[in-house]
């Protein structure tokens, strides 16, 4: 009497499927794993003969998941999101955060601000591995390469959780050597005379500031389209153009406060307001429970709002 045949979905498969799909390419998730490319492609092989249907489609640049493969895919993220809830409920709050943490971050806040702050966590929580990823842009909303994303401004979506870890503000600023060969703004409208640095971020166009005056039935915002010679999608570059004379600038004032303080930036119009750029920490519903994810926004929140 021969045995039965193995199940169709094993254990070892869910974890394997979510980071090959997250990873988009057998080679960056071996890289993910520490196994070589082959053997990525055996283990897949194994789970697709396993289920008797394709679950990936394979081209020369980049794979794609089947409709079976992205079944398995919602199935398996699922079922792991459920196995790490537990885990949490029966370990309660003696739970020690453990397990490997995604995080993303944008280029110039991440590594200014987010790294160092890493670099305390995993000293004070060390059973924590962190990966940081940085980006120009924040990843969309229904990726599940992250398990916390670090965004300005609150996103317009509630399936995801979105907790203020900071305020912040944007302000406008310049060096004072721009002021030697330029008057300084009274109102808005004085900003379409002035050499302002574009930046880009996200599907933003360059040159749309927004000031706003007032409070209550007395609030009025002016929309001025400024311009300039100078434009970048990076934050960094576009203070050091600013240090240098080039222009007014709007940035975070995570980012340029320590110049206000010390003079090599002045602030411009402060009386008007800009939008609010506070920091969140975002993370999907099926991460809340898990304790790694709850102890590093914890952590970020404390160190932040200090």
């Amino acid at each position: 009497m021969s045995g039965s045949a193995p199940p169709s979905v094993q254990p070892a498969d869910l974890a394997f499927f979510s980071v090959l799909a997250g990873r988009g390419s057998l080679t960056a998730t071996a890289r993910e794993l520490g196994i070589t490319t082959a053997a990525v492609s055996k283990h897949l092989a194994q789970m697709e003969a396993r289920a008797g249907v394709a679950l990936v489609n394979r081209t020369t640049r980049r794979m794609s998941l089947t409709a079976e493969g992205e079944i398995y895919l919602t199935h398996a993220r699922r079922i792991l999101g459920e196995m790490d809830e537990l885990s949490q409920l029966l370990g309660g709050a003696r739970a020690e955060p453990r397990g490997l943490l995604r995080v993303n971050a944008t280029l110039g806040f991440g590594r200014s601000h987010v790294a160092p702050l890493i670099s305390r966590f995993v000293q004070r929580f060390p059973e924590v591995d962190v990966q940081l990823q940085l980006s120009v842009d924040p990843p969309p909303i229904s990726s599940d390469t992250y398990d916390v994303c670090i965004r300005f401004g609150e996103p317009p979506d509630a399936r995801v959780i979105a907790r203020r870890i900071a305020p912040n503000r944007r302000l406008l600023c310049a060096a004072p050597a721009y002021f030697k060969r330029h008057k300084m703004p009274k109102v808005p409208a004085d900003l379409v005379h002035h050499n302002c640095i574009g930046i880009r971020q996200g599907d933003d166009g360059y040159g749309i500031w927004r000031l706003t005056s007032g409070r209550g039935a007395t609030q009025k915002t002016a929309t001025v389209r400024v311009r300039g010679n100078l434009t970048t999608n990076d934050g960094e570059i576009a203070v050091k153009w600013a240090l240098d004379g080039h222009g007014i600038l709007m940035r975070a004032e995570w980012d340029i406060v320590d110049y206000l303080h010390s003079g090599a930036l002045v602030a411009v119009l402060p009386e008007y307001r800009t939008p609010d750029a506070d920091i969140f920490a975002v993370y999907a519903p099926q991460h809340q429970m898990s304790a790694r994810v709850r102890v590093f926004v914890d952590f970020l929140t404390a160190e932040m709002g200090a």
